[in-house]
């Protein structure tokens, strides 16, 4: 079952349902037709969209795993903000909560956090524990975006 995602438009306050695989494109707010620009920030994700984003992107994914009581994860926020902002249309960003999806965590062996994973075509390309500055995670998704076709 696909789970679209929603997008509030800034211009009239109208909810769209996104298709997963469409979140990294410009669309159309239903109502008013403003542009809905690519997704430019973290989107908080449970298990069932965390697949359907994963394994339909067109974009490479990054996932941020982590959890409120971590302080290094607060301490990452911004940047992993920053790096869904600076990439939006080129790539997406997840944010999971391992004490909520304990079952995701432990699909991907997460131990510490924060624990960031980039996926590309649905599948894991790099993960890594630790802090990062969103440079880093942005060299990460260009490095594991597709290959422009001539």
């Amino acid at each position: 079952m696909k789970m679209p995602a929603i997008r509030t438009c800034k211009q009239c306050g109208q909810k769209n349902r996104v298709a997963a695989n469409h979140l990294s494109d410009t669309g159309r707010c239903g109502a008013c037709k403003t542009p809905l620009p690519p997704v430019d920030e973290p989107l908080q994700v449970d298990a069932a969209l965390f697949d359907e984003i994963v394994n339909t992107s067109r974009v490479p994914v990054l996932v941020d795993f982590w959890a409120e009581w971590c302080g290094p994860c607060h301490a990452a926020a911004p940047e992993v903000a920053r790096a869904a902002k600076d990439m939006a249309g080129q790539a997406l960003v997840l944010k999971v909560d391992t004490d909520k999806h304990q079952q995701l965590a432990a699909r991907f062996n997460v131990r510490g956090i924060p624990n960031f994973a980039i996926f590309s075509a649905g599948k894991l390309v790099k993960q890594q524990a630790g802090v990062v500055g969103h440079d880093v995670m942005e060299g990460w998704l260009r490095s594991a975006a597709p290959a422009p076709t001539t």
